[in-house]
């Protein structure tokens, strides 16, 4: 397992939720929701500051067949511009059904999804990232698709 913190991004079409792990990477936990149009790389241009993660890991929202979708698109092009602005390596990691898993726990907890929404997006990230941080911890490799900005190398 690589040492050092990580960064978790839930790209959705209005907000964008944000998790970190510590620098074992052991657990991950919720940091905050950015908004999606305005402020969402200057938020994530001072997350990266604040934490120095070693690595962005970005969710990659694909059908349940495993097709890609034009939510799967969206998520991509904000990956690419993340990995175009940050010097920081990017990962795209499959992240079927992590909203819909931080909708439930939050609705079994007694929360109300439509004053949660800010929540959820923290939640889904939270869950992206751990299922990221096991997945390396398990089999010994960084899981999904490591980005390279144009005109770089890894």
């Amino acid at each position: 397992m690589r040492l050092g913190v990580r960064l978790g991004v839930d790209v959705g079409t209005a907000r964008v939720g944000v998790a970190r792990c510590d620098a074992h990477g052991i657990l991950a936990t919720p940091v905050e929701t950015l908004p999606r149009k305005k402020g969402m790389m200057a938020g994530i241009h001072r997350l990266v500051a604040e934490w120095e993660p070693i690595e962005i890991v970005v969710g990659l929202p694909l059908a349940l067949s495993g097709s890609e979708t034009a939510s799967t698109q969206d998520a991509r092009d904000v990956a690419a511009l993340i990995a175009r602005q940050v010097a920081v390596p990017v990962r795209l990691v499959d992240e079927r059904l992590t909203t819909v898993t931080a909708a439930r726990s939050l609705r079994e907890s007694g929360r109300d999804g439509r004053t949660s929404r800010s929540v959820i997006d923290q939640a889904a990230a939270v869950i992206l990232l751990q299922h990221a941080l096991d997945h390396e911890k398990s089999r010994g490799e960084a899981p999904g698709e490591l980005l390279v900005p144009d005109g770089g190398s890894p």
